[in-house]
């Protein structure tokens, strides 16, 4: 018998959902048809129980920042014209796919039983984030929720596009040296070898790197499936060790002591910190609230530390720039000296959204300047890497020739 699908509701207005074998949908009715209970909907789901089982994954279903940024540029533009939000959110789900549709339509429903948007949202942490909600939350106390989304729509764009960069430069490296690892090890595997045989055949002396080639290839070639295996338990173990609170203390420390990279970490998060912070306040959200959200957006748990200081400051009726001085090592100067300027002209947000401005276009031509670094280095690396292959290999056969001379 087909498998159906339905969703029903109760007299107090609970809805539920589940599945159900019957012959046909006049069957199911009957069956469910209790006293008190309306079935809303009913599908088959016979032909699409495969494609269902994938599509229910969580890790499938994740929402895209993209998709965010458009829905918050959207829904404010429909603001703007007139629209009831509910409206709005109706007719973005009808051209939305997947998680998102979902979350639009009870966002819809939520708002239907007199719940604000923000509210709404916050029943779904892992689609908008606290920076999200908090903006949405005073422009809907401050009466500019169309501004707020929009601005929304400009922090994540910002974001989202810093992160596009810093992945662009490094997405080369990482293919390149990646190919180098695969062409080694099938090198390895298959032609080292056939020239190892040859070699032994003959009784060479060889030199000490063709040694070590020809030990790899022997290794490689006896244990493979070890090998593979014991990677991948590698890379799990790398992983859940930097997930958990000591790993990803020990990445951050790395990360702030790698001479070119932690300038750039350094600018990523004062541009991040600079940027969350103005938005927030220039939104009309109590500063205290600001920071805290601020501290959640950053993921280096040295600068949430800073920030857990400067909440601190706030509370005693210090100033937040003498917290950042006092952190250089983390906030280059120029970052508590704008906000030192804006403290004593009541212009912190502008002043913090300068600061976020002038770092995201260094970092834009640091990921330019890196760009252009790295492939030098890396066409010197391949050629040592090559030249050594090829001198290990190579070295032998002119022996060879020697010996029958």
């Amino acid at each position: 018998m087909p498998l159906f699908h339905y969703e029903t509701i109760n007299a107090k207005g609970i809805r539920s959902e589940g599945t159900l074998e019957a012959k046909d949908k006049i069957s199911l009715y009957h069956v469910l048809k209790t006293e008190g209970i309306t079935i809303v909907s009913a599908r088959e789901l016979s032909e699409k129980l495969s494609l269902s089982i994938f599509t229910d994954l969580p890790f499938l279903n994740k929402v895209k920042a993209h998709d965010k940024i458009i829905f918050a540029r959207n829904l404010s533009k429909m603001i703007d014209a007139g629209l009831p939000i509910t409206r709005g959110l109706s007719i973005m789900e009808r051209e939305s796919k997947g998680e998102l549709k979902k979350v639009l339509k009870n966002l819809s429903e939520s708002i239907s039983k007199g719940n604000t948007l923000s509210i709404s949202m916050k029943a779904y942490p892992k689609v908008f984030t606290p920076l999200f909600v908090s903006m949405v939350s005073a422009g809907e106390e401050s009466g500019n929720l169309s501004i707020a989304l929009k601005n929304v729509a400009l922090e994540m764009e910002k974001s989202y596009q810093l992160n596009k960069k810093i992945k662009g430069a490094l997405m080369y490296p990482t293919i390149i040296l990646g190919l180098m690892v695969v062409i080694g090890i099938l090198m390895m595997i298959y032609m080292v070898p056939t020239l190892t045989s040859t070699f032994t055949g003959l009784g060479l002396k060889l030199p000490l790197s063709t040694r070590i080639i020809i030990g790899t290839s022997n290794f490689l070639v006896a244990y493979f499936l070890y090998v593979i295996i014991a990677f991948i338990v590698f890379i799990f173990l790398a992983m859940y060790a930097l997930r958990s609170l000591r790993g990803q203390r020990y990445l951050d420390f790395v990360l702030l002591r790698i001479p070119v990279i932690k300038e750039m970490v350094k600018q990523i998060n004062s541009a991040r910190t600079t940027r969350t912070m103005s938005s927030l306040i220039s939104a009309g959200v109590d500063i205290v609230i600001a920071i805290s959200v601020t501290k959640d957006v950053l993921q280096n748990s040295f600068y949430k530390e800073v920030l857990e200081e400067v909440q601190i400051a706030i509370q005693k009726g210090n100033p937040i720039s003498s917290v950042f001085s006092a952190h250089e090592n983390l906030y280059p100067i120029f970052v508590s000296e704008m906000v030192s300027v804006g403290e004593e002209t009541g212009k912190i947000g502008e002043m913090l959204l300068s600061v976020a401005l002038f770092y995201e276009e260094e970092i834009d031509q640091k990921t330019k300047d890196m760009s252009s670094i790295i492939e030098p280095l890396l066409m010197v690396f391949i050629g040592l890497a090559v030249g050594i292959f090829a001198v290990s290999i190579i070295s032998p056969i002119y022996s060879i020739g020697d010996s029958i001379k």
